[in-house]
Formats: C-alpha cells, sequence, structure tokens
C-alpha cells in the first residue's frame, strides 16, 4: 500500500501518454483533473494486486470516445461519478476499489479522480498494458469475463446502462450512445472480484509508468537523452528519427483515425515514415517497410524533450522520434492476436513480434 500525491502525478501522466501509444485521451488534461482532485481530497491510496481481497467488488472508471473530441469539450468532473453511481444502482452493490481500464492518456488518471472524490482505493493494475481503441480489447476478456454491465454518462446528465450479451456488442452500443453523447462518455464497467482482478489484470500499471516519467524526468535535469531513458525502461527500440511533413485526421464513428508521413533525419536521411492509427498508432512503415504492429507499442516522441506525443497533438514540422517495444505476453497468444492483432484492424499482414523486425532491419536498440 502506498500513496498517490501531486507529486507523483506529474511523472505518471509521462509514463502513461508513452505506455497509451499515442492515444487514451490528453494526459496534460487528465493530470490538471487529478491534481484538482487530490489537493480538494487528499492523497488516494493506492494498492497492488496482492493486497486486494478476493471478495472485493471493482470496476474500471474511464471515458471512451475519440481522443479528439476531449481536447475541445474539456470534463465538467462529475460524469465519472455519474458513471459509476448508476453502474452500482444497476448491480445493487457498492464498489469498493478502482481499476484502470487501460495505462494510456487521460484514462491513467482519470480513475484517479474517481479515486479522490469516492475515498475509494486504486488497485496497481490495468486491463491492456498500453491503450487500445475498444471495450472487448482488453485481458479480461481473455479471461471470459464480461465488460457489461457498463454505464455511460455525459456532461449533460444523461446516463445509460447496458447489458451487452458479450463485449464486442457492449462496444458496439457503447460506441453508438457515445456518438449520440457528442463523442466521448464516462464509463464504468468490468465489474470483477478482487480474485478475478489477480487473474485477468495486468499488475503493477501504474508504477511502470511513473519510472517511465521519471526516467524522462532525471535525463532531461542530466541534460541526457530521455528517449534512451524510456528505452531502458521498456526494453524499446529506436526505430525512426524525422520530421513530421503531413497529417491527415478525422473523427470517424466515435474514434479517431489517420496517418501521418515523416522525413528522415541523420541516420534515417532519405528514408519515409508512416504510421497509421485509430486512436493509438497500429503499425509503422519505414520506406514502405514494416518496423512495427499492433499490438506491440509504438510510440512518437518530442526529439528534444522526450515528451510523448498523442494522436491529436500530431502536426506538421514536428521533430520526432518513433520507438516501439514489446507488448505484454498475453497479447502474443493466439486468442490475443485475434482481438488485437494487424488483421483485426484491417492490414494485409501477420503479426511479427517487434524484436524480430528491429533486428531484421539493424535499427537502434537504445
Amino acid at each position: 500500500m502506498r500513496h498517490l500525491t501531486e507529486q507523483s502525478l506529474e511523472a505518471l501522466a509521462i509514463g502513461a501518454a508513452l505506455l497509451g501509444t499515442g492515444g487514451g485521451g490528453d494526459p496534460y488534461i487528465g493530470k490538471l483533473m487529478a491534481r484538482q482532485a487530490i489537493q480538494d481530497n487528499g492523497p488516494i491510496t493506492v494498492i497492488d494486486t496482492e493486497e486486494l481481497q478476493d471478495t472485493a467488488v471493482c470496476a474500471m472508471s474511464a471515458v471512451m470516445g475519440a481522443p479528439t473530441v476531449l481536447v475541445e469539450k474539456l470534463p465538467g468532473g462529475g460524469e465519472q461519478l455519474a458513471a459509476l453511481t448508476a453502474l452500482e444502482k444497476h448491480i445493487n452493490k457498492k464498489i469498493t476499489h478502482i481499476i484502470c481500464a487501460e495505462i494510456g492518456g487521460m484514462n491513467s488518471t482519470l480513475p484517479i479522480v474517481t479515486a479522490a472524490r469516492t475515498g475509494l482505493p486504486l488497485v496497481d493494475c490495468d486491463a491492456m498494458g498500453r491503450a487500445f481503441p475498444e471495450i472487448q480489447m482488453s485481458t479480461p476478456t481473455l479471461s471470459g469475463i464480461q465488460a457489461s454491465p457498463i454505464a455511460l454518462a455525459d456532461d449533460k446528465g444523461n446516463s445509460v446502462v447496458i447489458d451487452g450479451v458479450d463485449n464486442h456488442w457492449t462496444e458496439r452500443l457503447a460506441r453508438s450512445i457515445t456518438i449520440e453523447m457528442g463523442a466521448a462518455a464516462f464509463i464504468a464497467l468490468f465489474v470483477q472480484t478482487g480474485k478475478q482482478v489477480k487473474e485477468s489484470m495486468i499488475p503493477n500499471s501504474l508504477r511502470l509508468a511513473e519510472s517511465i516519467g521519471e526516467a524522462i524526468i532525471e535525463a532531461r535535469a542530466q541534460h541526457s537523452d530521455p528517449i534512451h531513458a524510456a528505452l531502458t525502461e521498456i526494453d524499446g527500440f529506436r526505430i525512426f528519427k524525422g520530421k513530421i511533413t503531413d497529417v491527415e485526421r478525422r473523427t470517424v464513428a466515435g474514434f479517431a483515425r489517420g496517418s501521418l508521413t515523416a522525413a528522415g533525419l541523420e541516420r534515417n536521411a532519405g528514408e519515409t515514415l508512416e504510421v497509421e492509427f485509430q486512436n493509438e498508432n497500429l503499425i509503422a512503415a519505414v520506406s514502405g517497410r514494416t518496423v512495427a504492429t499492433v499490438p506491440d507499442l509504438i510510440a512518437i516522441m518530442d526529439s528534444e524533450t522526450g515528451e510523448p506525443i498523442t494522436t491529436e497533438e500530431l502536426r506538421y514540422g514536428l521533430r520526432i522520434q518513433v520507438i516501439a517495444a514489446p507488448c505484454h505476453p498475453k497479447w502474443r497468444s493466439t486468442e490475443g492476436l485475434r482481438l488485437v492483432g494487424p488483421r483485426y484492424f484491417g492490414y494485409d499482414t501477420d503479426y511479427v513480434p517487434v524484436e524480430q523486425l528491429v533486428a531484421s532491419i539493424g535499427r537502434e536498440t537504445r
């Protein structure tokens, strides 16, 4: 058991933005919301999964929709509590612990807000080990755990509860309602016992995000390479350095979809990078050759500061470095790849682990 304070938020937000692979919502907005919640209510209690009682009643608190919308339509602050209350009323039980849906962007800090305002402890785990765009793309799905009932709430005071027949249907129905709510909705879902959380979730996600952020911050202070520091924490690879020359982005069906093109600099001079994303970065290719694909992590970072750049922040002229890292082993299983592999997203390519792709083209490891 430990306490999460205001001082922890800067590092956590940076690390979560990197692990979020471009998605999960604006980490800066999420950090401000979490800071205010801790100022108003005091530090929150964070526990490891091993400390969780088997009979605990846990639920995820998150935001669903297009990250581009959340930049312009800032949360009011009470939506996530409305969703949690609607869920508790539906299941006729009180939630005892808050858990993270994904370790990415706002969806890493929003559960902190919920925990601070409810006084409930936050469990150090998440359901993805990164960020994914759809509800069913979670490790509890691999364990046969239902996402529904799921409660959605918006900034207008509306709330809806869905009982889906499976997690794919829950995603489809919730996405439709999210679009009607303005392409962004706050959700409470995946009610689990403590025993189920220990079996289905990915542990120590918050701790990892903090470690990544601390490494980047320390490297900046020492005027060393912050990207090298981050890569050491995640056992990752540096695959491209260049300047963004084009960004194509649109909000479609509740997602931010698009692509970026970048021209290579230094050792990548003469090469071209292309990255396609759906909220999160999904596939990266250098001069037409694939160098990383979902479910492995693909992050775009500012070349000088090492600050992770979310998909809604991408713009012409940015000097960037693109890194990649192995995903959690659960996603490399046959069932995991069926759920989140490149073919699920419509790419005509089979998954190859990033470490094999990088070795085949001789990219830098650090």
